[in-house]
């Protein structure tokens, strides 16, 4: 690999603690950001109404599982280019990414046409009714129709952080926010002669931001790829290579989708529970996001390195640094939880003057330090075991844990004890914590190095 690259560039016999650093604090201010858009659009949204405001973030739980999908593809991709860029083998790492991006716009149009056919069934599927429905429909046909501007951008920007570059799609992100924003406010309120269009404007805009960002990752991966992506690599997809991004992408798909599919029961059971229910635990997941942050981007900058050193055969050095990354993770975690914890009901007002919605929040949020210390370990060691090419594991963990634990017992704690959007939490913790325990002795257990998916042979010759 040519010097220069910044932390892509792990030496051989090196391990220094400011890679992960140089890794994680752009992804931190990245998921920020991201995050940062979700708070923004609910809080603008929230003028308009709390209905609004339920309807949009049931549309939106639908289309994470779509984006979820789009990363079989995305995150398969970044985990084999870097392994590949750990074996020094650059080439093949460019020819994965120009067919990881052409299977992302393949499986990106399905979902679009998906969403333009059978966006109104699916949210009449989830219980909703009246004019909150009329908002998801309209959020939903205009986000979901273009969600193959997702699809594109997962792969380009996984592929851009796989390289060492997580300072410049920072950036990228940064840029995509102040367009969102100021796009927000001015066709959701109607400014300088503009129509005042809502939700709809929200929509609009989103899909705005993403085309522009989109066109920024394109221009941005050719600059920082040490081979460049010829044209043939986006047409001439190789067998060798789709089947080593399924083998990961498929089974982190599949647990990502599980996790959401039981996140929609649960908003499915919060239907039953009322409006105000609703709109509660809308507010809540938005304000949970900010608590995990750190450790999300601690769990990706860890995976990006274990990527690089299992491909390079130092897995004695992934061993130890996922360890410590989830003692630094599990830190970040309760400190910022406290914080959140302390600030609770201001935090809430932001949103909503709405006393029931103020008090239930509160309430819910006191739950999240159970919570959100076991959804860390979890997230670091799931990462990790990904990135090393143990992905299978991961998937039957969850789904015994989510499906046949986590589910029942929700509905035991919502329903049966009546402990409402608490029960609800609770069920949410224990699924984090077993599965995190279930990890940290996979990880313990070394099984995972012997699912590597780049060796130390000679490059292949393209196909």
């Amino acid at each position: 690999m040519a010097a220069g690259t910044g932390a892509a560039d792990l030496k051989p016999r090196e391990e220094k603690q400011w890679n992960l650093f140089q890794l994680t604090w752009p992804i931190f201010l990245e998921l920020f950001l991201f995050m940062l858009m979700g708070t923004v659009d609910t809080f603008m949204i929230s003028i308009v109404s709390d209905d609004a405001v339920s309807g949009v973030g049931a549309a939106n739980q639908i289309i994470s599982i779509a984006i979820l999908i789009l990363e079989v593809i995305g995150y398969g991709s970044a985990i084999v280019v870097a392994q590949y860029l750990g074996s020094k083998r650059i080439k093949e790492a460019s020819q994965v990414t120009g067919n990881a991006i052409t299977l992302n716009l393949i499986v990106g149009i399905v979902l679009s046409i998906v969403f333009l056919i059978f966006g109104e069934t699916m949210l009449q599927w989830m219980n909703l009714q009246g004019k909150v429905l009329e908002y998801a429909k309209s959020y939903i046909a205009i986000v979901g129709g273009a969600i193959f501007l997702q699809a594109l951008i997962n792969a380009l920007a996984a592929t851009i952080r796989t390289h060492g570059y997580t300072k410049q799609t920072m950036f990228v992100s940064l840029f995509m926010n102040v367009i969102h924003v100021i796009a927000n406010y001015l066709l959701i309120f109607g400014h300088f002669g503009l129509p005042a269009m809502g939700v709809e404007g929200v929509a609009i805009s989103t899909v705005f931001s993403r085309f522009i960002a989109l066109l920024i990752f394109f221009s941005l991966l050719y600059k920082v790829m040490d081979a460049r992506i010829k044209l043939r690599y986006y047409y001439k997809l190789s067998k060798t290579y789709v089947i080593k991004i399924l083998r990961i992408g498929i089974p982190s798909a599949m647990e990502s989708l599980v996790y959401q599919s039981c996140q929609l029961v649960f908003t499915f059971y919060v239907t039953y529970l009322g409006a105000e229910a609703l709109a509660t635990r809308q507010y809540a997941v938005q304000i949970s996001h900010f608590i995990y942050l750190f450790s999300a981007a601690i769990g990706m900058g860890t995976a990006i390195i274990v990527g690089h050193l299992v491909g390079a055969q130092l897995k004695d050095t992934a061993y130890s640094r996922v360890l410590a990354s989830v003692k630094r993770a599990f830190i970040a975690t309760v400190i910022i939880d406290l914080i959140v914890i302390v600030f609770r009901v201001p935090l809430f007002g932001i949103f909503t003057d709405n006393q029931n919605i103020i008090r239930m929040g509160a309430e819910v949020l006191l739950l999240s330090l159970i919570l959100e210390t076991g959804r860390t370990c979890n997230l670091v060691f799931v990462n990790s075991l990904r990135a090393a090419g143990d992905a299978k594991f991961t998937v039957y963990a969850g789904l015994l844990s989510m499906v046949c634990m986590s589910l029942p017992l929700g509905y035991f704690l919502t329903f049966k004890l009546e402990l409402g959007l608490a029960g609800i939490w609770l069920a949410v913790a224990a699924d984090e914590w077993l599965r995190a325990v279930v990890m940290y002795f996979r990880w313990k257990s070394r099984a995972w190095e012997n699912y590597a998916l780049v060796d130390n042979k000679p490059a292949v010759k393209e196909e």
